[in-house]
Order: structure tokens, then sequence, then C-alpha cells
């Protein structure tokens, strides 16, 4: 497992190359690539800025999908067409994972319909993906406080998402598991024994707030890794390292306070917080 910077994650905003100077800066071990920022440089530029990734030995993490699944058809179907050049760029670099994450719940759509909604148009997805050697994460969100904020529950637990895959049914996708919505679904160690690691693509560690009860957890309150102890870290991390993850991992707080803080201070925190959870690990 490498320790990544995803800059939006944290609150932090940098294009490409900065992003990769603030991961060499700050001691991060891989770092996210942005798919359209790529795609739409000439190859120069695009080789110049993956020398300088490869001089700072600095791995690629997981980029963020650019195809809007959740809406109507003809935004689908409009970002699935420019999905290819996207998908090409991040294999010109020597990336390969990218990630997303499935809404819990629907206004409209009862809870089959959902399913086979997604099923269809992430299939859709993965395929062009795999055709450009890219895999795909599909991250579960498990507050209580999310599934039942609208109309129809949606995906939001490990055994739900491992459904899914299992209807879109290609073989480069995957799980992004995020320890925040293990916690919050309910989960244990166990839970996380039972997968490969050719079923995780990539990870999110985060804490959570004291005090507050697991079905009262709010998505949009976390915490940086361990700064509270709520969420088991060192179980989470050490399960993965038994089954031999190698996914990229990344800081996703959402933590207002932090958000607040001057950018050099936001990357250094993250980084030192990262840093003790991987000291973690055993082995």
């Amino acid at each position: 497992m490498t320790m990544c910077l995803t800059p939006g994650s944290i609150g932090v905003q940098a294009n490409q190359l900065q992003t990769i100077e603030y991961a060499h800066h700050f001691g991060f071990e891989a770092v996210q690539p942005f798919g359209d920022e790529l795609a739409a440089m000439g190859p120069g530029p695009m080789g110049a800025l993956n020398e300088k990734r490869k001089g700072y030995r600095l791995a690629w993490g997981q980029s963020g999908l650019t195809v809007d699944f959740r809406k109507d058809e003809a935004l689908f179907r409009k970002d699935l067409a420019a999905l290819p050049a996207v998908a090409a760029a991040l294999q010109k670099v020597g990336a390969s994972r990218v990630g997303t994450w499935i809404l819990p719940n629907h206004d409209s759509l009862p809870y089959l319909a959902n399913f086979k909604q997604h099923a269809t148009r992430l299939r859709e997805v993965a395929k062009i993906l795999g055709d450009y050697g890219q895999r795909l994460g599909l991250e579960y969100v498990g507050p209580k406080t999310l599934w039942t904020a609208k109309r129809y529950p949606f995906v939001h637990s490990m055994a739900e998402m491992r459904e899914l895959l299992g209807e879109v049914d290609q073989a480069n996708v995957g799980f992004v598991l995020d320890s925040w919505h293990w916690y919050t679904a309910g989960e244990t160690i166990a839970d996380l024994s039972t997968l490969k690691n050719s079923e995780v693509v990539c990870i999110d560690l985060n804490d959570a707030p004291a005090g507050v009860p697991v079905d009262q957890q709010i998505d949009s309150k976390r915490e940086i890794p361990l700064a509270t102890g709520v969420i088991d870290a060192a179980g989470f991390l050490n399960a993965l390292q038994a089954i031999g993850c190698d996914a990229p991992v990344r800081c996703e707080p959402f933590n207002a306070a932090l958000r607040a803080k001057p950018v050099e201070e936001i990357l250094a925190t993250v980084a030192d917080s990262m840093r003790r959870a991987f000291a973690l690990i055993r082995g």
C-alpha cells in the first residue's frame, strides 16, 4: 500500500504539476492522476510532467471517474463518449486505477430499478476503461444518516457492493474501500479478510468524531486518521496487509477545521497522520 495525495479530498486546490510537487515535498508515495487534465495536454508537456513524477519516485494513485452515471441518460452518454480520450491519457502516463462512489439512496428509483441502471451503465464504463488497461473501483457509502435520507435506500455495505460488482461482471471492476464506510456499515476485520488483493482498487483512510453513535455519524463530518481512535485504523490496515493489498491509500476526511488551515499546514498534517497510521502496519 502507498500513501497517496489526492488534494481535493483534503480541501487543497492544485493542478497535476502542483500535486506532484506537493506529494514530493511532504513525503507522499503516490499521487492522484487528473485524467481530464492529462487528456488536454500535448505529448511534450505530458511526457515532461510524467518524467518529473518518475524522478520523484512517486507512483500513480487513483483518478476520479469523469463519467456522471447517476443522472439522466443524455448526460451519461455525453460523458461516456469523452471517456476513451481520458482513459488513453491515463494509460500513456502509466496510471491504471479509477475510482468513484455509489450514492446510497434515490428519490424515485426503487432498489432493483436503481441496481439495474447502475449495473448497465457501469458495465459500459468498465468496458471502455478495460480497453485502456484501467481498473474501476466502486465505493459503497455506509452512514445510516445518508441511506435513509431519501425515499429509497440503495447499496451501502460491502455485501451489497459485492452483489453489484457481480452484476456488472467485468474483471477490471472492484472495491474502493473506505475505513469510514466500513465502520459506519457496521463491518468487521472478518469482512475485510474475505477480500482478495485483486478486488481492492483503492483505499480511503479516515477516522470518526468521538461521542457520536455510529448510526448518527454524518458523512461530511469526519476526522483525519488516528485523530480520535474511534475507527480501528490498525485493524483495518493490517487486515488489508494480510491479503497482500497493494492499493493507494488516500485521506478523505471532509473536515471543515482542516480545510480552513493554510495549504501547507493541511498537507503536513495529513502526511503526518498517514505516516503514523502506516507505522501501525505489522510486517
